[in-house]
């Protein structure tokens, strides 16, 4: 059945004795009918009851087109700016956009699943364990298309691919003032800091400069 409304045009309600009706409706062009049947009602009530049924139709098909109309143009309100996109806020989604492409061809993010088969973890969820990283702030994570990817670089591939104890330093200094896309962006990114290399290279081999250089992070957007 079809939830989309449609005008229906009611040519004309015929009331009578049915062989009478029959043959009127021969010389109707219209190709569906509806059909009520009474007993013993008077030629008036029969009359009255065509015309009542008919303008019920017709308020019916009206009501349904309106009620649609409405939906409709409240979809298109929510899916049309509320005002023209400005060509900065245009701009700042292209780069934003480019970013995360970047990111995610980078070859740095692996499923709870992927992490399951490299650790060899052997529980009933084995894949539930990066989670618990996550929730533990050991780990973090971006979002894309409904799944949780991690950084490869946070994990020690010489200790089982567990995460680095830096990385849940690094984590700490920035209390959440970063989500997992903003966390992505400072770790890929060349740090002055870190005399332009980018934290995630250094997690491993110099993780002391890299929670200093989060904590430096924090102070200049604290009092910039």
């Amino acid at each position: 059945m079809s939830l989309i409304a449609e005008h229906v045009d009611i040519r004309s309600t015929l009331t009578g004795e049915i062989k009478a009706v029959s043959a009127r409706l021969s010389a109707e062009k219209a190709k569906q009918v509806v059909v009520i049947t009474v007993d013993h009602a008077s030629d008036e009530t029969l009359a009255a009851l065509g015309e009542s049924l008919g303008a019920a139709a017709r308020l019916i098909t009206d009501t349904m087109l309106k009620t649609q109309q409405a939906t409709v143009e409240q979809i298109i309100s929510l899916l049309v700016p509320k005002a023209p996109i400005r060509p900065a806020v245009f701009k700042e989604a292209q780069m934003l956009a480019k970013a995360k492409k970047t990111v995610l061809e980078s070859g740095d993010w692996l499923s709870a699943g992927d992490i399951a088969n490299l650790a060899e973890f052997t529980s009933r969820n084995p894949s539930s364990q990066p989670n618990k990283w996550k929730r533990e702030g050991r780990i973090f994570a971006i979002r894309h298309n409904g799944s949780d990817y991690f950084p490869i670089y946070a994990l020690d591939k010489d200790t089982g691919y567990r995460p680095l104890p830096a990385m849940a330093e690094v984590l700490k200094k920035f209390g959440g003032s970063k989500d997992g896309w903003g966390l992505a962006f400072w770790f890929a990114s060349v740090n002055s800091y870190l005399g332009g290399k980018r934290p995630q290279d250094l997690l491993k081999t110099g993780p002391a400069r890299v929670v200093a250089a989060a904590e430096d992070e924090v102070a200049g957007v604290t009092h910039g």
